[in-house]
């Protein structure tokens, strides 16, 4: 039963989006969608341990939530005309193979311009990322409360709105693409270290979700350079997930990975995209900039080879481009190895991000270099508290209950926010 339970678990990941978006296409309503693949999921927790898996789990779903979606509509005797479009699809579902695409519809649906860009990052995490709300909530640093109120508004908008279930025309995909693009890093983001405690601490099928559509789009739009910068940085972070967390379940910080265990196919690809950009002549973007700087470090062989001076450089642009908090204490982290702790730490202690653990973590081990022990604990003290990723707090805790012993400098020991 508990194998059967972690099928059910992976069915989940992997077949979510597909189910959701689905029904979509075929009723138009995304209340609906996500209720019945909600439904489906739950007969198949009741039915499989009973029945068995079926061949194609994936097509039990999509058939069993087509069903109860048209059971549904037919209850609903004041909505005739869909009581008719549920008569006319109750016998032609179609197989699952050819749904693939409509994962990106649901994508560019969820992320039409009529929605604020926070609704359409929070709707898309829902409906494409499957992400529950409290796990959103979390990635946005607000109360999940409001998160599900942000949620619901998207979704009727879309209902009132009449917003087409689609993948605009290719004049129109240009003014589109950034929202799209914003949204599909924010789920590679949060399968990259996911944030609800109760989860796995990487979860590849959002990565590997984020990557395939992010290169449906490149499809679409070859010569766009943020387009491929996403991508680029994605494959890149991608390269050193087998490294990232240790067999005990701590994360590993990028400056103590094992560099033999990363995808050189993958660092290969990424360094080619980059590179291609910078012989383009065209100024950079943020996801540019940024795979750019995961490229100095994918080069590095050794830690101690990284370029930092070009790394603070790049963020330097970056900067300039998008000031936001997190990004500056990005950037300071890669001060720290340039300049030292004390100069990163000035820089550090303005940023108004009391709210975000890696804010904490990464003050505690400026301060831990700096030999301020006590300060250093309440910081750790403090990132674990606001830490949800397992990973992730088990190295806090551990790097916390070091302080007990000598105080050692070095690079690479930086969490999350410094490309773990």
């Amino acid at each position: 039963m508990t194998d059967l339970g972690e099928v059910i678990t992976r069915v989940h990941r992997e077949e979510w989006a597909r189910v959701v978006a689905t029904l979509a296409r075929r009723f138009g309503d995304l209340d609906i969608a996500e209720e019945m693949a909600a439904e489906a999921f739950a007969t198949a927790v009741e039915r499989w341990p009973v029945d068995g898996l079926p061949p194609s789990p994936g097509a039990w779903l999509t058939t069993t939530a087509h069903r109860k979606a048209i059971d549904r509509i037919r209850r609903e005797v004041r909505r005739e005309e869909k009581h008719r479009e549920a008569l006319m699809l109750a016998d032609t579902p179609e197989p699952l193979g050819a749904i693939d695409d409509d994962r990106l519809r649901l994508v560019f649906t969820c992320c039409h311009p009529a929605l604020a860009m926070e609704a359409r990052v929070a709707l898309t995490l829902r409906m494409v990322g499957g992400l529950t709300v409290p796990e959103i909530a979390r990635a946005f640093l607000v109360e999940e409360a409001a998160m599900g109120r942000r949620i619901t508004r998207a979704k009727a908008k879309i209902k009132a709105a009449r917003i087409p279930y689609g993948v605009p025309s290719r004049e129109d995909i240009p003014a589109r693409v950034t929202g799209v693009l914003a949204v599909l890093y924010l789920i590679f983001n949060e399968g990259y270290l996911a944030s609800d405690p109760e989860k796995e601490a990487v979860r590849s099928d959002l990565t590997a979700e984020a990557i395939r559509l992010t290169r449906l789009i490149r499809a679409l739009m070859p010569a766009d350079g943020e387009v491929a910068g996403l991508l680029a940085l994605m494959l890149l972070t991608e390269a050193r997930r087998a490294a990232r967390v240790s067999a005990s379940g701590e994360l590993v910080t990028i400056g103590e990975q094992d560099r033999g265990a990363w995808d050189r196919e993958l660092i290969a690809e990424g360094h080619a995209l980059v590179r291609a950009r910078l012989v383009s002549g065209q100024a950079p973007g943020r996801y540019q900039i940024l795979a750019a700087i995961n490229a100095v470090h994918t080069d590095a062989r050794d830690a101690r080879d990284t370029d930092w001076s070009q790394v603070v450089a790049l963020y330097g642009q970056l900067v300039r481009l998008d000031p936001s908090p997190i990004v500056r204490l990005n950037r300071a982290i890669a001060v720290a190895e340039l300049d030292g702790p004390e100069v990163a730490l000035a820089e550090v202690n303005g940023l108004p991000l009391e709210g975000y653990h890696a804010f904490h973590a990464t003050r505690a081990d400026l301060l831990r270099r700096l030999g301020r022990s006590e300060e250093s604990r309440a910081a750790y003290d403090r990132a674990i508290g606001l830490a949800g990723n397992t990973a992730e707090t088990a190295y806090l805790i551990r790097r916390r209950d070091q302080l007990a012993g000598p105080c050692t400098a070095g690079s690479g020991s930086t969490p999350k926010a410094a490309s773990a």
